[in-house]
């Protein structure tokens, strides 16, 4: 009966959304610029812009909820991870390609020669076949332009897709992909409500010591990374280590929204107001927003990381993930410093800033390596005492491997082998030694949370005849 009823709500919100989509477009037509909604730059464009990414997710979870528990279920959840993956990755660009471009343009400003007295500074640049002159004002032009550009959707569609994406992948299969009974054994819905109330908490810390005299001390940014390091050890604690990966970048990802909704567009509205209204401007305000809009700068490197760390077991695969992650997290974020440095020519008072962000890298790469050991397999195990056979080694794949990775894969979740992935004939198995190494001896991350039940004396033995020739006797 639930189902019913959520399916029902979720085709009357559809509808609907439709509907007023529908009206926007076609009144934002008839109005110049599509369609200003008062000084703070929406548009009736805007707005449904807004209502199709919502009709989206809306889709999604018809969609979701026709496709449970029936044949068709693998097929529809791995288009839709397909799907929103893409629209999560493009408005991505958009955004973190604007946040570079105008921290870069804010560190490179001339402000100093031939600047008129009203500008903060210039630039001339060269790009695309054409030149082109950019200023900043200390506060506002004499006259507020109309169309006046907003970079705010790129923020927001990026998390509402992310968000959606984190469903789709961990949510909506949280028994599979979130939960990992090994590191804690609890209920879906319980591991949902912690990731989601974990973003909220996160904001709230944050955004409370961002408001304080603190945040223009230099120990704001070493209280934030043990905060953050806080965040992935918790993180490491409830989830597989994969989900806990994608939860700190998610957090992050929180942050950086919000900074946005919260802080950097309510400040340039007030901005707006003011010069139109010809009232006196708080200088803090713009301040808060440039605060704010670095720390975002920060934050990419991580988050673009943490977006693709799922494809490197290596990482999320240590003993101690969120260690991994913090470091790599410091090491990124140090290279993005060393880079605005570079923009603002200053890299002479801070040379030593790159050499440690890629040491730290480099150590992070000798750390995960695995211990070789002389008859013995890459991962520690204990020393191979006798020759493992193809058909040894074929059992224990067919046995916890080949639900997924087949032709034709048995499992609830998967209903086409990840990455095309399979181990159907020996040649297969022989063919991917070197993944089966990485992923099932030396990292331990397949089968994914050890759903079927691999033993330890199964992986040394996959181990010891791989590093005894992996051949097929």
């Amino acid at each position: 009966m639930l189902q019913y009823v959520t399916l029902l709500s979720l085709i009357l919100a559809f509808l609907l959304l439709l509907s007023v989509i529908f009206v926007l477009q076609r009144v934002a037509k008839t109005r110049p610029d599509g369609g200003p909604v008062g000084s703070g730059g929406s548009t009736l464009q805007g707005y449904s812009y807004a209502l199709i990414l919502l009709a989206v997710i809306a889709g999604v979870g018809i969609a979701y909820v026709l496709a449970r528990d029936s044949p068709w279920s693998g097929h529809i959840m791995e288009w839709l991870n397909i799907v929103v993956r893409l629209m999560h990755i493009t408005f991505g660009i958009a955004w973190i390609g604007a946040s570079f471009y105008f921290v870069f343009l804010e560190n490179a400003l001339n402000r100093t020669d031939n600047v008129r007295e009203e500008l903060a500074g210039n630039l001339w640049a060269v790009h695309g076949g054409g030149f082109y002159y950019l200023e900043k004002y200390k506060s506002a032009p004499p006259v507020i332009p109309k169309s006046l550009h907003w970079f705010k959707y790129e923020a927001y569609f990026t998390w509402l897709s992310g968000f959606s994406l984190l469903f789709v992948v961990y949510y909506f299969n949280a028994s599979s992909m979130l939960i990992d009974p090994r590191v804690l054994d609890i209920s879906p819905l319980a591991g949902v409500g912690i990731g989601v109330g974990s973003f909220v908490a996160a904001w709230l810390i944050y955004d409370g010591l961002c408001r304080t005299e603190f945040v223009r001390s230099s120990w704001f940014k070493v209280v934030g990374f043990i905060i953050a390091t806080g965040f992935a050890f918790f993180y490491a604690e409830v989830f597989s280590a994969r989900a806990a990966y994608i939860h700190f970048g998610a957090m992050l990802g929180t942050l950086m929204v919000g900074n946005v909704f919260f802080t950097i567009i309510p400040a340039q509205k007030a901005m707006v107001k003011a010069a139109t209204e010809g009232t006196p401007l708080d200088p803090q305000l713009g301040k808060n927003a440039l605060a704010r809009s670095l720390h975002n700068n920060y934050f990419t490197l991580p988050v673009l990381f943490v977006m693709v760390s799922n494809h490197f077991p290596s990482t999320f695969g240590h003993a101690y993930p969120w260690a991994i992650l913090a470091a790599i997290t410091l090491g990124t974020a140090g290279v993005k410093h060393w880079l605005n440095l570079r923009e603002k020519h200053q890299t002479d008072t801070a040379i030593w800033v790159l050499p440690a962000a890629v040491a730290l890298l480099l150590g992070v790469v000798f750390v995960t390596a695995p211990p070789a050991q002389s008859g013995g397999t890459a991962g520690g195990a204990s020393a191979c005492s006798q020759q493992v056979s193809m058909s040894q080694v074929n059992m224990i794949v067919q046995k916890r491997c080949i639900q997924c990775h087949s032709a034709h894969p048995t499992d609830d979740v998967f209903k086409s082998p990840p990455n095309g992935v399979v181990y159907d004939s020996p040649e297969d198995i022989i063919r991917l030694k070197d993944k089966i190494m990485q992923r099932v001896v030396v990292t331990k991350t397949m089968p994914q949370n050890n759903k079927t039940q691999i033993t330890q004396e199964e992986r040394d033995l996959i181990g010891c005849w791989i590093e005894q020739g992996a051949k097929n006797q």
